[in-house]
This record gives structure tokens, C-alpha cells and sequence, in this order.
């Protein structure tokens, strides 16, 4: 496998958090690894792929690891409008392509959700059948996350993309629904959630 594609139900569910510890988990393997955030949209000072490269001390430029960089927090789509660009896939395939090259294991941190537009024909889950790569879900812990991950498991069904399992996080043990989401969505979708990660 030469790598996996960590998505999200939506944003801020903890995507780059889980991106982290699955690198540090196969580098601690003795797994040459490799992490690229094909789009990042927003300040710089809060660039995930530069926290990333931080944390992990990669050695990689930020050019490959974080091929487009757009400095509106919106979607990639429109953040590319308002800066009258437009977003070059050929540039994202390209650095992963080296990348590729670089390490056995290619680890892909997405933006937003699958459905969210990278370009006005493009969205997150096409450039994941594109590059080729098995999923992992990043799903909140609470209430509502069992309708977002059903709908970003159909989503990517439709398109084709293996998916290898959910990661349900900021898991808090507080809210009744909680006790229960884990087990409804691998009964309802059919796949293992792989892990609870309690909030940090």
C-alpha cells in the first residue's frame, strides 16, 4: 500500500491530530513515512502542513509537503476565486508523485470534508479516486456524527475509494450518544471503527 488518504467529515474534526499520530505510530515502526497536504486554505501561521513539517521534522520542503497554499479560510474553490487563481492539479499530482519516490508510505491529509470543491468540478473525494489511495474517515465523537460519517462513507462509495476504517475523535465520554455511535456506524456502514481518541 503506498499510502492513505485521511479525510474528514467535516473541518476542524482533527484530521492534521490523527494525520500526526499515525506517522509517529509507523516511524516508531521503523517506516519511512511521509505526510503531504496537497491544499491548505488560511493564515500561515496556522498552516497544517507546516505543523506538520514542524512536529514530525520532516525533512521534505513545504513546497512538496503543501503544493498549494491559498490564504482565505474558505474552501479551496473559493478561496482560489478570490485570489483569481486556479487550482493546478498537475502541480498537487506532481509533488505527490515525488513524494512517492521519497518514502514507502505516503500519508494525505484532506480538507474539509470529501464534498467540499477544490476546483467547480473537483472535490476532495474525486482527488482521492484519483491519486489512487484507501481512506481513513475522521468522525467527531457526539451527536450528529452518525449522519456526517454515513454520508462521507456514501460519498466515497459512489466514487470507488476503498475505505479502510473510521477514527471517531475527541471522544469525551460525557455525551450519551457517545456510548453508542461507534457501534451504530459499524453496524449501519459495515466498516470498523478503528479507534476512539479521547479529546486532547
Amino acid at each position: 500500500m503506498p499510502g492513505l488518504f485521511i479525510t474528514g467529515t467535516d473541518t476542524g474534526v482533527g484530521k492534521t491530530y490523527v494525520t500526526a499520530l499515525l506517522a509517529k505510530h509507523f516511524l516508531a515502526e521503523g517506516i519511512n513515512v511521509g505526510v503531504m497536504k496537497p491544499i491548505a486554505c488560511g493564515p500561515r501561521a496556522e498552516n497544517d502542513a507546516r505543523r506538520l513539517k514542524k512536529e514530525l521534522k520532516l525533512a521534505d520542503p513545504i513546497e512538496l509537503i503543501n503544493p498549494i497554499e491559498l490564504k482565505r479560510p474558505l474552501a479551496p474553490y473559493p478561496s482560489a476565486k478570490l485570489a483569481k487563481k486556479k487550482i493546478d492539479l498537475n502541480k498537487v499530482l506532481a509533488a505527490y508523485k515525488e513524494l512517492s519516490l521519497r518514502h514507502d508510505l505516503l500519508l494525505v491529509e484532506g480538507v474539509g470534508g470529501v464534498l467540499v470543491p477544490l476546483t467547480r468540478n473537483l472535490t476532495v473525494a474525486d482527488l482521492i479516486k484519483i491519486m489512487g489511495l484507501p481512506a481513513i474517515i475522521v468522525a467527531r465523537a457526539g451527536l450528529g456524527t452518525i449522519n456526517h460519517t454515513l454520508l462521507t462513507v456514501e460519498a466515497l462509495r459512489q466514487r470507488k475509494v476503498p475505505i479502510m476504517g473510521i477514527v471517531i475523535n475527541g471522544f469525551r465520554r460525557k455525551e450519551l450518544s457517545e456510548k453508542s455511535n461507534a457501534e451504530m456506524i459499524e453496524e449501519l456502514s459495515g466498516l470498523p471503527v478503528i479507534a476512539q481518541i479521547p479529546w486532547n
